[in-house]
């Protein structure tokens, strides 16, 4: 089944191009996926998931938003704030096609899966429901920049240096149509790198709060269903949202499994699930009236048991349990009384929240102060936090890194401890400098191997003494009898963020502190049925594929390089490729850091020239300060068509 390429009409005059994908029988319900991602070359390849959908009596619309692909208008933003207005108007044009039946329905994974919950909470009257595929809520805190206030370092060498290069391709000529030149030519010369203002938008506020629903989470209205993986970086969306949407009373179905940040069929680590069958049962209740086929509030949550830590292992061990709701147990509040690093005896995890002392005298638990330590190297482990193909990996053994942090460290009840939700942790904090806290949680096998079950980062502020929460990640993970459940505190996370500068020494107070674990007592629920399984996943493709891990000893210097590329045909016999080369360092001694990225795209077309679009993104940490420079090179046929370059410097973090 081929689509259709049509262009649909803004209010301002700008015109969007689009992709219909229509089934035999119509009218029907229109499915619309709008993205910053080309259609017609760089995601070609999901063609297939709009085809079956159409086979199955669906509608497809996928549309190239503003200033990207083949659409008229200049990209200067992710989720800017014409964006949600732009996919209202694309809804009711849809609507309002006599071959739609009047029903609309939005989805979509990463940036798709973002704006069908902002366009959801805009409330188009058309809009009868929303699938989004690991998504977030809120792009301060849940998506590529920072995390706990600092800003993410890995992530510099991947999506901010790839949209720079993917901003400078031209439209399609066979799609645009004439004037395609003349459109490619404007948008060289309007578009700007998005990264500079990221990274100088240091704190969260209103530039953060545009394009993240959290500060609206209530005004969902729309049956809204959300799909996570444990390995994606995109989680926490999931209990916020369904939180909401239950005092609302609106409908929602979660699917949560092991999943790295691809499709659940294939995903890193598996078991993997067809999707399709959910994404047609969820929208046959809401676009089609078959109330028989979801019911109106459910959830099918994979329940991860211990597993031994591989950067691309296959399969995790554990179960699919379907539930009536998301899961939200009590936090069971546990005392950092265990032992502190090393193996000695530790404590059994509490059945109940106790004293936060464990019955230790005020002046002893007061007492109870250590030092974290100041070697800004820790992290390199726990790789970086949203996983897809590689070399976006799993996390690596903890136990280096552990045995360089301040550890606490519990046995686990007979029945083994089933964390669902998201833990906290709860601990007073000396930096009279400022700082960060890093918290990792660590399942640790009896032969000694730390695998992560999940994390946290918290930028501190200077004083002498302050009460610090830090949030972990959500995850459902059960740690087996016979595990120790490791608290793994420092003051870095690096390569995953960037390490601060040295601003003196941070403790943290064990005595008074408390770990808030959600733990689901007794089964989590029945076993799922219903899901479709994948054959489990074939080892990951490694040809091109760079992921090093380099220490210069004498130099003190740790340096992390990653490459990766594909290529494919596009329609008519045309070619696609793509590259991208990045390196990240780290001064052990200074604490400067540096991030590289060379990215490139290079397209090819029957009825046109060939294209290439390259950035190089460089970005340097010194003291505390940033200095960006992004260049981005379009070439024609092989001629320079236009190179353009920025640099700016960014003053160093404020200190709260």
């Amino acid at each position: 089944m081929s689509g259709e390429h049509v262009t649909i009409p803004l209010p301002d005059g700008t015109r969007l191009a689009a992709t219909l994908y229509l089934p035999e029988r119509l009218p029907a319900p229109c499915l619309l996926e709008a993205l910053p991602y080309r259609k017609d070359d760089v995601t070609l390849g999901y063609r297939a998931e709009y085809e079956a959908l159409a086979g199955h009596g669906y509608a497809v619309c996928r549309v190239d938003l503003r200033g990207t692909g083949s659409s008229e208008g200049v990209a200067r933003d992710e989720y800017p704030p014409e964006e949600t207005g732009d996919l209202c108007a694309v809804i009711a044009w849809l609507a309002a096609r006599d071959w739609c039946d009047g029903g609309v329905g939005m989805y979509g994974t990463s940036y798709s899966g973002f704006n069908a919950l902002n366009v959801a909470a805009a409330r188009p009257p058309a809009l009868r429901a929303v699938c989004s595929i690991y998504a977030s809520d809120d792009r301060y805190t849940d998506d590529v920049h920072y995390t706990g206030g600092v800003p993410r370092w890995l992530d510099l060498v991947d999506y901010p240096a790839y949209m720079a290069a993917m901003n400078a391709l031209p439209p399609v000529p066979g799609v645009y149509g004439d004037g395609w030149r003349e459109e490619w030519l404007r948008r060289l010369s309007a578009t700007e790198p998005w990264l500079p203002r990221w990274l100088a938008e240091q704190e969260d506020g209103p530039y953060w709060r545009q394009g993240s629903l959290r500060p609206r989470l209530g005004r969902i209205e729309v049956p809204t269903m959300l799909v996570a993986g444990w390995a994606d970086g995109y989680g926490n969306v999931v209990p916020r949202l369904t939180a909401a949407l239950e005092r609302g009373g609106v409908p929602y179905r979660v699917v949560a499994g092991p999943w790295s940040h691809a499709d659940p069929a294939h995903a890193l680590p598996g078991p993997g699930i067809d999707l399709l069958p959910e994404m047609l049962r969820w929208w046959g209740r809401w676009l089609r009236g078959d109330t028989a086929a979801v019911p109106a509030r459910s959830a099918v949550v994979f329940l991860r048991s211990s597993t031994p830590p591989s950067p691309d292992r296959p399969l995790v061990g554990g179960t699919f349990h379907d539930l009536p709701a998301w899961p939200a147990p009590p936090h069971r509040a546990v005392p950092l009384d265990g032992p502190l690093t090393g193996p000695g005896p530790a404590r059994v995890l509490p059945g109940e929240a106790g004293s936060r002392t464990a019955g230790a005298p005020p002046a002893e638990a007061e007492s109870r102060w250590v030092a974290l330590p100041s070697d800004p190297g820790i992290g390199v482990a726990v790789w970086n936090t949203c996983a897809g193909a590689l070399p976006w990996g799993q996390p690596l053994d903890q136990r280096d890194d552990d045995a360089r942090s301040v550890t606490v460290e519990w046995e686990v009840p007979a029945e083994g401890l089933a964390i669902v939700g998201n833990p906290r942790l709860r601990v007073p904090v000396r930096a009279p400098g400022g700082g960060a806290l890093a918290v990792r949680l660590c399942d640790v096998a009896p032969d000694g191997a730390s695998e992560l079950v999940t994390r946290g980062l918290l930028r501190l502020p200077a004083g002498d003494r302050a009460d610090a929460e830090v949030e972990l990640d959500v995850v459902a993970h059960r740690v087996v009898a016979g595990h120790r459940l490791r608290l793994a505190l420092a003051t870095a996370e690096w390569p995953n963020a960037m390490t601060l500068p040295d601003t003196g020494p941070v403790h943290v107070g064990l005595g008074t502190g408390v770990l808030l674990l959600p733990v689901a007592e007794g089964p989590l629920g029945p076993e799922a049925t219903g899901l479709v399984h994948t054959p489990p996943p074939e080892p990951p493709e490694t040809d091109g594929v760079v992921w090093t891990v380099e220490r210069d000893v004498l130099g003190g210097v740790t340096r992390c390089r990653t490459g990766y590329g594909s290529s494919a045909e596009t329609d008519g016999g045309g070619s696609y490729a793509d590259r991208y080369e990045g390196e990240v360092t780290l001064d052990h001694r200074t604490r400067r850091q540096t991030a590289t990225a060379d990215t490139l795209f290079a397209i090819t077309w029957p009825d046109g020239p060939a294209v290439t679009a390259r950035s190089r993104v460089e970005v340097v940490a010194d003291g505390g300060d940033l200095t960006v420079t992004v260049t981005v090179t379009a070439t024609e046929d092989s001629a320079e068509l236009r190179t353009s370059r920025w640099s700016s410097r960014v003053r160093g973090l404020p200190r709260k």
